[in-house]
């Protein structure tokens, strides 16, 4: 059976990882992705850390299963290209800063006048308008302006930090993705093409608030407060390390009494209820009798106490560990494949497994302008016209 975008044909013009990861998931489900990319530098992930035969990690973690091709959008040729192939897209997606693509002719207004029914993305840090809307913006700068930043902290380390990866970006890549789907399945029932706006803020405040700020939610009087999802996180002290665990529910939370050798806590009201824990200094209390037991115990002690009591546990694994964990042995969650110049990969799979086909990963990540003849063929070029493209600097 096929994959269920088979037959989608997405032109990402899109860097970095809000554009290109959304387009991979699409092209994991089976959309035929053309990357266009200029010549010279290319994406500029090409130039990241981590590389080996001309192929950086960042490249080859955000772009698999597409075709590429090199264009120089700096001439009118390369232009007129680059509107050529939106023209029989059904997908664009770009990330250029807002005004940039319709400088160039290829803005919404400009395809939908060549192919009503595209589905044309824009995404931008701040959206097209507004007080930010030409500013440069990176990951961390949008952390800091949802409150992420502020509310990465500890009462060990009570200064606030960063999430150490682009977490904002990558929300935002999976609601580009989910977006487009739901664009195309409105196209379906009316024939009626889109233009999606993704700002970043926008995403990055979206993913953050539904717990992030739980406590400014509610606006007004009459609030009955108490501890955020957050505030009950924390690395928790063994005898010979550290490890995870979270009991959010009552029965969960004597358990852990239990395990810990203190099962008179369990009839004490000031600790078996919620209600009874927020009151006073009572999660103080019991906090200092549980961390006192934990650090007489073995992680693997509490572990598999814990495991057979039902209480969410886990390790902390070294990055080295992961794919030795038997879950996601199990899951075949990573997998490894050989990339022709790059050499051996190990990847994550697409997450999700569709009953009505498999979505294996894609074994192939394009080199700059991989495969510019083979579009350019499909576009109805001659090779001699491709030849006189590539001597007049126009495609690479």
């Amino acid at each position: 059976m096929g994959k269920p975008l088979d037959g989608v044909r997405v032109v990402d013009l899109s860097q970095l990882t809000s554009g290109p990861l959304g387009t991979m998931v699409l092209a994991e489900q089976g959309a035929d992705v053309v990357k266009v990319e200029p010549p010279g530098l290319g994406d500029i992930f090409r130039l990241s850390a981590f590389t080996r035969g001309g192929f950086s990690a960042l490249v080859l973690n955000h772009n698999r299963g597409k075709r590429g091709i090199c264009i120089d959008t700096a001439t009118p040729a390369g232009r007129a290209l680059v509107v050529e192939l939106m023209q029989g897209a059904d997908v664009v997606v770009q990330n250029f800063r807002p005004g940039v693509v319709d400088r160039l002719g290829f803005g919404y207004d400009d395809i939908k006048a060549v192919n009503p029914s595209v589905v044309y993305v824009s995404i931008s840090g701040y959206g097209p308008t507004g007080p930010y809307a030409h500013r440069p913006v990176v990951d961390p700068i949008i952390q800091a302006l949802t409150g992420i930043v502020a509310r990465q902290q500890s009462e060990a380390i009570p200064l606030p930090d960063l999430v150490r990866n682009i977490i904002v970006d990558k929300a935002t890549a999976l609601t580009v993705a989910q977006s487009i789907c739901a664009a195309l399945f409105h196209r379906e029932r009316t024939g009626e093409g889109n233009h999606l706006v993704i700002p970043m803020l926008d995403v990055g405040t979206y993913f953050f608030w539904p717990d992030g700020m739980m406590d400014h939610t509610l606006i007004g009087e009459g609030v009955i407060p108490g501890p955020r999802i957050a505030d009950t996180y924390q690395l928790t002290q063994c005898a010979d390390g550290q490890l995870i665990y979270y009991a959010p529910t009552n029965d969960m939370r004597l358990a852990l009494y239990r395990q810990l050798g203190h099962p008179e806590l369990c009839d004490d009201p000031r600790f078996n209820e919620t209600a009874g824990l927020i009151q006073g200094d009572h999660l103080q209390i019991v906090g200092a009798i549980l961390v006192e037991e934990f650090e007489k115990r073995t992680v693997e002690e509490i572990l598999t106490g814990f495991v057979e009591a039902g209480i969410p546990v886990a390790p902390i694994l070294e990055p080295e560990q992961v794919w030795e964990d038997e879950q996601i042995i199990h899951n075949g969650t990573l997998v490894t494949w050989e990339h022709p110049q790059a050499g051996v990969l190990r990847q994550p799979r697409h997450p999700v497994r569709f009953a009505s086909g498999d979505t294996p990963v894609p074994e192939s990540v394009p080199g700059l302008g991989e495969h510019t003849d083979e579009i350019l063929g499909e576009l109805g070029r001659t090779t001699e016209q491709i030849a006189q493209l590539r001597a007049g600097g126009v495609v690479v």
